[in-house]
Formats: structure tokens, C-alpha cells, sequence
């Protein structure tokens, strides 16, 4: 019995071991993001030409897939260059030979838990998705995109058998409009790319301090007020709903209250717990503005608000914010305070909890499951309310364990500007949760989150993405698609075709330094912007003061982005030629000293204004280092002058400039340790 058992082990280690060694060629070799839950080669491939057709296995084509089969053979013809000559789907009856059949059982409901899965066969005569719900089609035709390849003669699919489903529920982006508004293009552009990379949940947040971004036609003061006229019109707000609705995307909008509150209290000040005059805050930042929960006419203008608001928005879930409300207008407050005393209530987190509960009643009379940041979490807070965690997975598992359904957003918020490996490494529910499989169910996903204090139009794109699709991976694939260099392999594919969508995130570097530099030679500005990133967690407006939401967001920083591509090379080259001393490998970071080292050549021919001028130092102070690196290297030593000059350099270089850091930094320390140790001469 013994050998029976050993011999079944082992031959269920010799499988595991092939198929672990399958996935990983697979991953090598295919661009697919997020990746697929099984996927197996099939050794056939199907070509793309003019004939390439669509039939539909279903007496009509409905709304959904008629948008997305519309917009894959768009795109196919767009990348491929072929003319196709059937530009839409057709229903198979009426379609003789398809190159690709669809079917599926039933139209998908946009809720919580409903079917995406898909299976999808490409083989040499035809390709067949299939799938439960007609959203499950609309991921698989992401999937199928991404299987485009093509040879010097041909274009083609590759031979692929998928079965495909994702880890979670909710996989969801939060676009912050309320700080920054945002237009409707730039948002049905970010829904498109949520699609691509089969995102399914819009969190949109509407009103802040700064905003107040929704038609509200029975207390029209809030658009007429507290928007600079800047907001959505009921119409507007039905149109992207829908929109979002054929992409398979939920939308969830998001009233702040009671903190966060200012522009509710500019338009209704009769709400406010502090009898002053409030205006739209222009700055960033936490502020004492906030509702009274012990007034009645507070209850009777939400419920204005929510009850003309809710049916624009289908989906079942309304989230009210409810985040970092420090409670010092109801302090000041006695009458205030008097209540909590009557009430028997202790403190402000439990008045909060009050102003929660009354709050969940109304949204409950709408037919609406009330969502909040994890500060609203109080023992009194009914079951059916979600839990949105920001704070730290601590609060999430605390309220999976107390029976709340709960969504991370900890370790998701793309505004603090860290790396795609530092989102990447965020597994949503680590080793030792100490959870139960039912408290397990409780964690529906995540959301990606972008606050809009520092971004605009011109700006926002290259701060969601391409960090976000890492994050639709997290929250797709299984757990155990975690190697973060072949994730970023398979990105780099994923992040250029997200142009075809609309989205921004790489032209638009360019439009910035035109702006700039008055149309210049850009060559100079571009070279800086690949190992200059943005100031991290806020740094760059700290304390919230330094800009206003109308100040230039247009300037260098605003260029750069996270994961500076020259840097990630420069500081790989570091570490292997430190580790290796081979000279193939030291030429590799000479080559790019060589190019600091005539950029600024360039950068000199630019006819400098003001803007520029602050970045004359950077340009000129890392032509300068790199010159003495670069003898050093080359020469095999420095000599004390030159490692003396270099320390001043790098203690300069250390510090931000134009809102920037340069992220070569502590690479070059080392590398100037490394040459000082072991040829400084005396």
C-alpha cells in the first residue's frame, strides 16, 4: 500500500513539474495580460485576411456584442493593416464558413458575482469563444487581440485552447473627477483600456472638497455653486453608464460625506456644523468642513440628492465615502455636543457611525447597498454594507472576519506614484489571513485608485496606466502568476496598444515638453525624463499648499513617470557589473553615461526660459558626474579630486528638483563606492 502511494505521489510531482515548466515557456512566449487561468498550444495558427468574418449564435446580436465585435475588428484591421471586408458581426445562420463563431447562453446581469468566464479554441480553419454570458465574450476577445502575431508575410492568431475565468469579483479603477474634473472623452477612454485588461467595476468619485461635479436638478445649487461650472448633466452621467454597460463595467459613483465636504456646504451651508461662509477649497488637503449629523435638513437634502441621483446609476452599490473625517467643527460645536450627550453617544466615531446608519436607511429606500472606507466600520454598522479597505489589509480581514464583504484599495493607490513591481508584489490576500473559507468570500477584490489633486486631462492617463493592467493581473489570474520581470515582459506589448484606446499616457510627454520648452528640440528633455520620476506619496504638493487646482500641471514633472525606463536599465547594469566586474558589462553603463554626457550638449542648444532654467543644473551637474564615472571606469581609478567633486554632485543630484527625484542616484553611490575602494589613488 506503501509503493502504491509513493508511486501516485510521484507521478503527480513528475505532472505538476511539467506542467509548472509548460506555463513558464508559455508566459515567455505569449504577450497575454491579464494571463489566462488554463491555456494549453494547440500547434495551428489562424491567418487574418480580408475574409476574415464573424457569425453570432444567436437569432440577433444584442447591444454588448454588437459594441465589442464592432470594436475587435476594428482594431484587428487597425493593427494589421489588412482591409477587411466584412466590417460587422453577423448571426450565424447567415454566415457561410466564419473565421470566428460566438456563443454563448445568456445575456450577463452587470452585478456582483455574475459569470465572466469564457473558453476559447484557435485552430488552423476556424476560431470558437464561447461562454456563459455574452461579458464573458467581451473578455475573450481581449484575450483573442492579444493572440495577433505575425511572420515578414503574414499575419495570423496563434493555436491556442483557453479556459479562462477571473480570481475576483470586483476589479475596479477609482478616477477622482470631484479635485480635477475630468471630461467624458478622457473617461470613456479609461473604460475602454479597463476592458482591455477585463476590469469590470468604475468607481466614480463625484464630490470633494474641491467639487461638486453632478446635476442635481431639485438642489441645483450644488452644479450651479460648487462646480465652477464644471459637471456631469444627468444625461452625460446616463451616456457613460451605458457606455461603461457594453464594455461589461459596472459604475459606482461616490458621494463624500460627511467629511470632505466643502463644496456640499458652499452650495447648503444650512447643513454645515460650523456657521460660517464657505467657499470651493482650492487647495489640497484635509479639511474641517463637515456635515451636521444632528440636523434634519442634513438627512432632507441627501435624500434630495440620493433619491434624484440613484436611478442614473443601475448598479446596486453607492459608495458615501466616509473617510478621514476628524470631527473639529463637531467638537466646536455645542449643540453638537449636547446631542452626543442625550444620545448617550460617546465619541465622534460613534456620531459618525449615527450619521451611517441614517445614511444606509436612505440609500436602502433607493434599493442601494451602501459602500465606505474603512473608517465607517463600527460594530453598530448593518452586514450589508461593504467595506472599502485603504488603510491596511488589517481593516480588510477584520471586516471579512466580522461578516462585511470587503475591497482593498492598500497597496493599489497609483496617485502615491510607486512602481509597477511595488503594485505588482500587493497579493490582496496574503499567507496566514487566519480567515475560513466562508469568511474567504467576503473579499471581493480590489481597486486601483487615482486621486485627481495632481493630474488633469493632459496628465492623468500616464498616471493610471500602464501601472494599472499590472493590478487587473493581480486581481484576474491565479495567484500563482507572480514573476514580476516576466509581467513586465508581457506589459511592454500591452502598454503601447493601449494607444490604439485612446489613452494618452505616451504622446502626451511630448505635448508636455512642447509646452515647456516653446516647441524646441525635445531630444534633450526626453533623455531627462527616462531616469527622472515624479516625487513619491505626495511629496511633490506636501502639506498640500505649494499648488491650487488651477495651477500649471503642465510642467517637467508632469513628463515623467514612475519606472523611468533609462533608470531601470542604468541601475540593472550597476548591480551586474558590481556583482560581475566583466568588462562586457561595464560597457553597458558606459554607454549610457556617454549619452548623459552629450546630452547636456544638446540640452544647451535650447533656448532657455524660466521653466528650463531650474533644470539647467540637473542637465549640467550629471554631464559633469558622468564624465568622472566614466574616467574612473574606464581609467580603472579616480584620484581624490574627482571622487571629492563627485560627493558634492551626488549630495546635490540627491535632492528634488522641478518636483523630480533622479532615480539613478543610489545606483551611481554605488558604483562610485565600488571604484573608490578599490582604485582611489592617494
Amino acid at each position: 500500500m506503501k509503493n502504491v502511494k509513493r508511486i501516485i505521489l510521484f507521478f503527480v510531482f513528475i505532472a505538476s513539474y511539467f506542467h509548472t515548466n509548460a506555463q513558464v515557456e508559455l508566459l515567455e512566449k505569449y504577450d497575454l495580460m491579464p494571463w489566462p487561468k488554463e491555456i494549453k498550444e494547440n500547434g495551428q495558427k489562424f491567418m487574418i485576411n480580408e475574409n476574415f468574418t464573424i457569425a453570432v449564435n444567436k437569432d440577433n446580436i444584442n447591444p454588448k456584442i454588437a459594441n465589442a465585435t464592432t470594436k475587435f475588428l476594428r482594431r484587428l484591421s487597425g493593427r494589421t493593416g489588412v482591409f477587411i471586408d466584412e466590417g460587422f458581426a453577423t448571426i450565424a445562420s447567415k454566415s457561410k464558413e466564419p473565421s470566428l463563431v460566438i456563443n454563448y447562453t445568456r445575456e450577463g446581469k452587470l452585478e456582483l458575482n455574475e459569470d465572466e468566464s469564457y473558453e476559447l479554441s484557435v485552430v488552423n480553419d476556424q476560431i470558437n469563444l464561447t461562454a456563459i454570458t455574452d461579458i464573458g465574450i467581451i473578455r475573450g476577445l481581449e484575450t483573442l487581440l492579444q493572440l495577433n502575431d505575425h511572420t515578414t508575410t503574414e499575419y495570423f492568431f496563434h493555436g491556442v485552447d483557453i479556459k479562462d475565468a477571473p480570481r475576483f469579483s470586483w476589479r475596479g479603477l477609482m478616477i477622482d473627477v470631484a479635485r480635477h474634473y475630468e471630461p467624458l472623452e478622457v473617461l470613456k477612454n479609461n473604460l475602454d483600456a479597463m476592458a482591455a485588461v477585463k476590469m469590470n467595476v468604475f468607481h466614480w468619485h463625484l464630490t470633494e472638497d474641491q467639487g461638486f461635479r453632478v446635476e442635481v436638478k431639485s438642489r441645483p445649487k450644488f452644479h450651479q455653486l460648487a462646480s465652477d461650472g464644471q459637471y456631469y448633466t444627468h444625461e452625460q452621467i446616463k451616456e457613460l453608464v451605458a457606455y461603461a454597460s457594453n464594455l461589461g463595467i459596472r459604475v459606482v459613483p461616490e458621494f463624500d460625506i460627511p467629511g470632505h465636504a466643502t463644496s456640499w456646504l458652499v452650495a447648503y451651508p444650512e447643513m454645515a456644523s460650523k456657521d460660517t461662509i464657505y467657499k470651493i477649497e482650492r487647495h489640497a488637503g484635509i479639511f474641517d468642513p463637515t456635515l451636521d449629523p444632528t440636523k434634519e435638513v442634513t438627512y432632507e437634502i441627501i435624500t434630495d440628492v440620493f433619491s434624484e441621483i440613484a436611478p442614473l446609476f443601475p448598479d446596486k452599490y453607492f459608495h458615501i465615502g466616509g473617510d478621514e473625517n476628524e470631527g473639529k467643527h463637531w467638537d466646536e460645536n455645542d449643540k453638537i455636543q449636547e446631542f452626543k450627550k442625550k444620545n448617550n453617544i460617546k465619541d465622534n466615531h460613534e456620531l459618525q457611525a449615527y450619521f451611517n446608519i441614517k445614511i444606509q436607511k436612505i440609500l436602502k429606500e433607493q434599493g442601494k447597498i451602501m459602500m465606505g472606507w474603512d473608517e465607517i466600520l463600527q460594530p453598530t454598522l448593518p452586514k450589508d454594507v461593504v467595506i472599502h479597505s485603504w488603510r491596511g489589509k488589517e481593516a480588510m480581514l477584520k471586516a471579512a472576519k466580522q461578516g462585511y464583504k470587503t475591497v482593498l484599495s492598500k497597496g493599489y493607490y497609483i496617485d502615491l506614484l510607486k512602481s509597477i513591481r511595488h503594485h505588482y508584489a500587493n497579493e490582496p490576500i496574503s499567507k496566514g489571513h487566519g480567515l475560513t473559507e466562508e469568511q474567504l468570500k467576503n473579499i471581493l477584490g480590489g481597486e486601483a485608485t487615482m486621486w485627481g489633486e495632481l493630474v488633469t486631462p493632459v496628465s492623468i492617463d500616464s498616471r493610471i496606466w500602464p501601472r494599472t493592467a499590472a493590478i487587473a493581473e493581480k486581481l484576474w489570474s491565479s495567484i500563482e502568476i507572480d514573476d514580476a520581470d516576466n509581467m513586465l515582459k508581457r506589459l511592454e506589448s500591452v502598454n503601447y496598444r493601449l494607444e490604439e484606446l485612446g489613452i494618452s499616457h505616451i504622446r502626451n510627454r511630448n505635448v508636455i515638453l512642447r509646452n515647456i520648452s516653446n516647441n524646441q528640440e525635445l531630444k534633450s528633455l526626453i533623455t531627462l525624463t527616462k531616469i527622472c520620476e515624479p516625487l513619491k506619496a505626495y511629496q511633490r504638493n506636501k502639506g498640500g499648499v505649494e499648488y491650487k487646482s488651477y495651477s500649471p500641471f503642465t510642467q517637467f514633472v508632469d513628463a515623467c513617470n514612475t519606472d523611468a525606463i533609462d533608470a531601470i536599465r542604468f541601475n540593472k547594469s550597476v548591480k551586474k557589473y558590481l556583482k560581475s566586474n566583466v568588462d562586457a558589462d561595464k560597457q553597458e553603463i558606459i554607454v549610457l553615461l556617454n549619452k548623459w554626457i552629450t546630452n547636456h550638449t544638446d540640452f544647451s542648444k535650447i533656448n532657455n526660459n524660466p521653466t528650463l532654467a531650474k533644470l539647467e543644473p540637473l542637465s549640467s551637474k550629471l554631464a559633469e558626474l558622468s564624465s568622472i564615472l566614466k574616467n574612473g571606469l574606464t581609467k580603472g581609478s579616480i584620484n581624490k579630486a574627482e571622487h571629492q567633486k563627485s560627493i558634492v554632485i551626488i549630495d546635490f543630484l540627491s535632492k528634488p528638483i522641478a518636483d523630480t527625484e533622479l532615480v539613478i542616484i543610489p545606483a551611481i553611490k554605488k558604483l562610485i563606492s565600488a571604484i573608490e575602494i578599490r582604485n582611489v589613488k592617494p
